[in-house]
């Protein structure tokens, strides 16, 4: 059974020493010569310890094209995307890996191509300050993961890295909240602030943006859903400095935290 990794490795080699090899073969022929699958594979591998990535997805593509319907042909199809990967040739691996998946969806190692994709877009992850799309679709292909394939080392790890991503995309809702409250646009802040409450209410932007929501009702004269705000972040996150600077706020309106009847954050918690 050909073992793969979790993470990216800092020697190729360590990482796949759990895959079977025969006699490794010398990789100074000519390159379109006619050799056994097992041959081509080993070169592929080789190729991977050397850390000539392109050299080894080139020579696990000659298996399958020499040897289309052997079994080392399925083994090098992943390989191949596994090179693409750690060459950070990510469109070349997913699409790979997706090709992968519809010919063989019942292979044995099916579930390390689903989790090696999701691998592809969350080491694209860029900072909150610019487009989250694969952010968007790392979070997607992780929980595809975890779905599949519960109870594996790969869902596990994927379930540690959407948590990640949650907050990654929390924190860029909250960028643009901020930029929002920064110009005294507070309908448009607080919208962006509820999307943080309803949809990533388990990261850690979820108190600040209780305090922010707080700031937004206060300067739009909305006192009922200010004090409510700050009692859903009092009861949630007690002796915070975001609960203090809220029951500050409050205090300097003459208003205390209290949870009104009506407000959207009754469903939110």
């Amino acid at each position: 059974m050909i073992g793969f990794p979790l993470l990216r490795p800092a020697r190729v080699a360590a990482l796949l020493g759990g895959i079977l090899l025969l006699a490794a073969c010398g990789s100074d022929e000519p390159e379109y010569v006619e050799r056994p699958a097992e041959e081509l594979y080993n070169i592929g591998y080789n190729y991977l310890q050397e850390e000539e990535f392109k050299k080894a997805a080139q020579a696990f593509d000659e298996v399958e094209r020499q040897h289309p319907y052997s079994e080392w042909a399925t083994r090098a199809q992943l390989m191949a995307a596994y090179a693409h990967y750690v060459e950070y040739q990510y469109d070349d691996a997913i699409i790979a890996l997706d090709r992968f998946v519809e010919l063989h969806p019942g292979y044995k190692d099916v579930a390390y191509a689903y989790y090696l994709k999701a691998l592809c877009y969350y080491d694209q992850v860029v900072d909150v300050g610019r487009d989250q799309r694969n952010t968007e679709l790392a979070m997607q292909s992780l929980q595809e993961v975890v779905d599949r394939f519960p109870g594996t080392a790969y869902a596990r790890d994927a379930a540690l890295k959407i948590d990640l991503t949650r907050d990654h995309l929390a924190g860029k809702e909250m960028t643009i909240a901020r930029f929002y409250q920064t110009r005294d646009q507070y309908l448009a802040a607080i919208n962006r602030y509820r999307r943080v409450i309803e949809f990533y209410q388990t990261t850690t932007h979820t108190p600040e943006a209780l305090l922010r929501l707080t700031e937004c009702y206060l300067a739009l004269g909305v006192y009922d859903e200010a004090q409510t705000a700050a009692a859903v972040l009092g009861y949630n996150y007690p002796g915070t400095d975001w609960y203090e600077d809220s029951y500050d706020l409050l205090q300097a309106h003459s208003l205390k935290p209290e949870q009104k009847k009506g407000s959207w954050l009754e469903d939110a918690f």
